[in-house]
């Protein structure tokens, strides 16, 4: 069943980061017609021209990075158009159900186009709710939870309202992201995430504070001398030892590393 909910006339925007630069070029073969209103994939396409943040290398690198093997249930919150749950969809088995939470509602209805577009329909929902009501309404649910969070603590707004509210936290702050986490995830679960560098690692050290363990974590640069400027996370509530890699998106060269073509070799067209 597919489901697009909408909860109340109070539409807070539970929206995520995505790359605000570099962004990764999906190359697409001649022989592929390209469709301009989105991203086209080897087996979907998102559509993401209704969406205040579009696709980005930072939520490629979450769908194609989380953990899926033991996930049943899955839950993305701030999902967007859908991106990373389509490509945990491509990921899993027939049996795994993904939840997608976007109070944004241009962005809700084309994450629900994106859905039913796909060969995944059956298993993908949507609910436009606050974050804050899903936890109340679902604890316990998921053993995987993947977020791409808003991530400036504060700036001087933009024009666009949801692109306002899909870049700032205002909306969600990372100590409510890490609370209703908590709430939503079975004991077992992981939860998610990337964001900058620096900001993840001060999300990190709150999720330490709050008793979260890292088990898993991912540190991104464009090509290797150059700083590193993304963070991926897996956090659980269960003690861990930590799994800590880098890795360089481009060689010296320009080219794509070869651990970065591995990574997205299922998604992206020519690799």
């Amino acid at each position: 069943m597919f489901a697009l909910c909408y909860d109340s006339f109070e539409y807070q925007v539970v929206s995520r980061m995505v790359l605000t630069v570099n962004i990764v070029v999906n190359e697409v073969s001649a022989s592929q017609p390209l469709r301009r209103n989105g991203f086209t994939f080897k087996q979907f396409f998102v559509a993401h021209d209704r969406c205040a943040m579009k696709v980005g290398t930072d939520g490629v690198l979450l769908g194609a990075w989380a953990p899926v093997e033991q996930a049943t249930r899955i839950l993305d919150i701030g999902s967007g158009s859908g991106l990373i749950a389509l490509m945990l969809a491509q990921r899993t088995s027939p049996s795994v159900v993904i939840d997608a939470v976007e109070l944004d509602i241009p962005a809700a209805d084309q994450a629900k186009e994106n859905f039913q577009a796909s060969t995944w329909a059956e298993r993908l929902n949507v609910f436009a709710q606050d974050i804050n009501v899903v936890a109340q309404t679902h604890p316990a649910q998921y053993d995987l939870i993947v977020s791409n969070p808003p991530y400036f603590e504060s700036a001087v707004a933009c024009r666009d309202e949801a692109r306002n509210t899909a870049r700032y936290t205002e909306t969600l702050t990372h100590s409510a992201l890490l609370q209703c986490a908590e709430t939503l995830l079975m004991a077992q679960g992981l939860f998610c995430v990337v964001l900058p560098y620096d900001i993840g690692l001060a999300l990190e050290n709150d999720a330490h504070l709050q008793g979260w363990f890292t088990s898993r974590r991912l540190a991104v640069r464009d090509r290797p001398g150059k700083a590193l400027n993304r963070l991926l996370l897996f956090l659980s509530r269960q003690p861990a030892e930590t799994d800590s890699q880098e890795l360089d998106l481009r060689e010296k060269e320009g080219v794509y590393s070869q651990a970065f073509r591995a990574l997205i070799a299922d998604f992206y067209l020519n690799y």
